[in-house]
């Protein structure tokens, strides 16, 4: 940790302070042109070294500027109207984006975990709440500025009700001091560093300031007893440490003119309280305060993640299959990263799926650092099986060897899609919170959008029915934009049956995946007529059909995911009115699809087991 100060009013008295020194060296090197030529080089080096050090290109801004907004927000995972804060202080940084500043800190009984659940309260939580005189959850902090008729307790502390304003006020209010920052870490290694510059337009209250940097990190999945998400709701701008400590470190020149600039170096942990860091989710603010409070502006620091060898290929995400796909010939999604610092132009990719034939295939392009491409591989025969399992292998990134081959490899587990008829229908009830961020749509296997809707009122209830074409494969997005949960459900169904259901548990994106089949839900097939019957039933079913010629029959029966949970082997059966009944007592009460199979065509009927 390193820190300097250059006392000079403004820049251009430093710049004239630097053009008298040269001006004064360049006389006394006329005046001295023989015995000082090798000393006068010398020392204009060495001064040319300062020169480029003090001009150098700095980040922070010398004009004066307004205040920039800190919003520290006191939370927890057992607060109902937490999440109704978190929008609105989201709203408040999606108006402003490059002058707020979101903390969002897990402090007090709300944040109290209970057995097997997170714990996503620091060290430094507590007294950063309690000097706010907070009276209430959830509550917020504007810049720890003391907003009268708006305060609880006589602190500092506001309800979600006053953010909004009190936002508004202090990005109105005229600032002494400008800050900047940006940051480096190795995504491999955790190693950050911090760069911080504070530039002093005017003279500060106070002969010190406190310099703060805190490592904030989102998209953290975990409980919340309100949004609608349970246990997956999504914890945005979480604190997660303080580098500088508790209240911060000294700026001890805080007069106009004065200038601060501070490198700090940090390793990021693998986790904070068992909670795991995903280093693409963090992020580095800092803010200067007065004291303990009256923090006067902040800023989020870019990141930029230097790559740490030369060759290096990963998988970044299989994007493809998600949590189903469809029986046929699967062609894989994968999203290449190269963290190398030399561009990838090729690597060579292996995949399998149920520890099946391996493909193969090589990529091309020109992928620079730290950048990612999708890529569709070529299909394979997939002939899904209840749970299955598509692994992946990158190698040679440009026909060299990979110097990181610890995220060479990745696999993903996925069900075979549901098996429906044509004949589909939507129940979507969006209920009364973040309603207007739900939204859907339906894609068929050729990525071409079949329907869509979403921005609903609250409470509405949205049907829709479809009569889909032949035999395809489709999948049905569900959207939270606000990821954020919704207190609704969705109902697919298959000629009125439901085979996917869908309550509370919306985060980001929900896809199901099912692929129709043009014999699912025909009555008759040529001359054979079919009927099941009794249906619900607990134990025995009956299938009553009629031959038109002598066939061989046999039955298969399906669970909603296609695996085969029955077989009854082919018989001889004669022309005429048929019967054949099956004992379904060993299934599980759930739905189920009965294939009656004559002479290779195949007539299927839905049936629901109870218990």
């Amino acid at each position: 940790m390193s820190g300097f100060f250059i006392n000079f009013n403004n820049l251009f008295q430093k710049r004239l302070f630097v053009l008298k020194i040269f001006l004064l060296l360049s006389s006394h090197k006329s005046q001295k042109k023989t015995n000082m030529k090798t000393k006068f080089t010398l020392i204009a080096a060495l001064f040319l070294g300062l020169v480029s050090q003090m001009l150098a290109q700095t980040i922070v801004g010398t004009d004066p500027e307004n205040k920039n907004v800190v919003l520290e927000e006191f939370t927890g995972i057992h607060c109902g109207y937490c999440p109704q804060g978190h929008a609105i202080a989201q709203s408040i940084y999606d108006a402003h984006p490059d002058d707020v500043v979101l903390i969002a800190i897990h402090t007090g009984g709300y944040a109290s975990p209970g057995a097997g659940e997170p714990d996503f309260r620091t060290e430094f939580g507590s007294a950063i709440a309690g000097q706010s005189n907070i009276g209430g959850y959830p509550a917020g902090t504007v810049n720890r500025h003391l907003f009268p008729g708006w305060e609880q307790n006589g602190g500092t502390a506001m309800g979600r009700n006053h953010w909004n304003a009190a936002s508004e006020q202090i990005l109105e209010e005229a600032s002494y001091l400008n800050i900047a920052c940006k940051a480096t870490i190795v995504k491999e290694t955790g190693q950050c560093s911090i760069l911080v510059e504070v530039y002093y337009t005017g003279d500060s209250p106070e002969s010190t300031n406190l310099l703060n940097v805190a490592v904030l990190q989102s998209n953290i999945l975990g409980p919340q007893s309100g949004g609608g998400a349970g246990d997956n709701y999504n914890h945005k701008h979480m604190l997660r440490h303080l580098i500088t400590g508790q209240w911060g470190i000294e700026i001890n020149e805080t007069t106009q003119g004065s200038f601060y600039t501070t490198t700090l170096t940090y390793e990021l942990p693998d986790n904070y309280n068992d909670v795991d860091v995903v280093v693409e989710d963090i992020d580095i603010v800092a803010f200067v305060s007065e004291t303990h409070q009256e923090i006067i502006s902040g800023c989020m620091a870019e990141i930029i993640y230097p790559a740490a060898s030369e060759y290096d290929v990963a998988i970044d995400e299989i994007s493809f299959p998600g949590d189903a796909a469809c029986n046929g010939e699967l062609a894989p999604r994968i999203v290449l990263k190269n963290w190398g610092s030399e561009a990838l132009t090729s690597t060579d990719i292996e995949y399998t799926i149920n520890n099946g034939e391996t493909a193969t295939y090589t990529w091309t392009g020109n992928l620079e650092y730290p950048y990612t491409e999708e890529v569709i591989l070529p299909g394979i025969p997939f002939a899904g099986e209840e749970n299955n399992t598509l692994e992946v292998v990158v190698s040679n990134p440009n026909g060299q060897t990979d110097e990181n081959t610890s995220n060479n490899t990745s696999s993903t587990d996925f069900e075979t899609g549901f098996e429906t008829s044509r004949s589909i229908s939507m129940e979507l009830y969006v209920g009364y919170v973040f309603a207007n961020q739900i939204s859907w749509k339906l894609v068929n296997g050729a990525g071409q959008i079949i329907d869509e809707g979403g921005d609903y009122a609250g409470g509405a209830t949205i049907e829709k029915s479809w009569e889909l074409d032949g035999d395809d494969c489709y999948t049905f997005f569900l959207m939270d934009s606000g990821e954020n949960g919704f207190g609704g459900y969705l109902k697919l169904m298959d000629e009125g049956e439901v085979f996917v259901e869908i309550s509370d548990e919306l985060v980001d994106v929900v896809e199901t995946t099912f692929h129709t089949d043009s014999n699912i839900g025909f009555e008759e097939l040529s001359a054979n007529t079919v009927s099941i019957y009794p249906n619900p039933s607990k134990n025995t079913t009956n299938i009553s059909y009629y031959l038109s010629e002598a066939s061989d029959v046999s039955v298969d029966v399906y669970s909603i995911t296609g695996a085969q949970v029955l077989k009854i082997p082919a018989v001889k059966q004669n022309t005429g009115n048929q019967k054949m009944s099956i004992n379904i007592s060993a299934l599980e009460e759930g739905i189920y699809f009965v294939s009656l199979n004559i002479n290779g065509q195949t007539i299927t009927k839905k049936i629901t087991v109870l218990k």
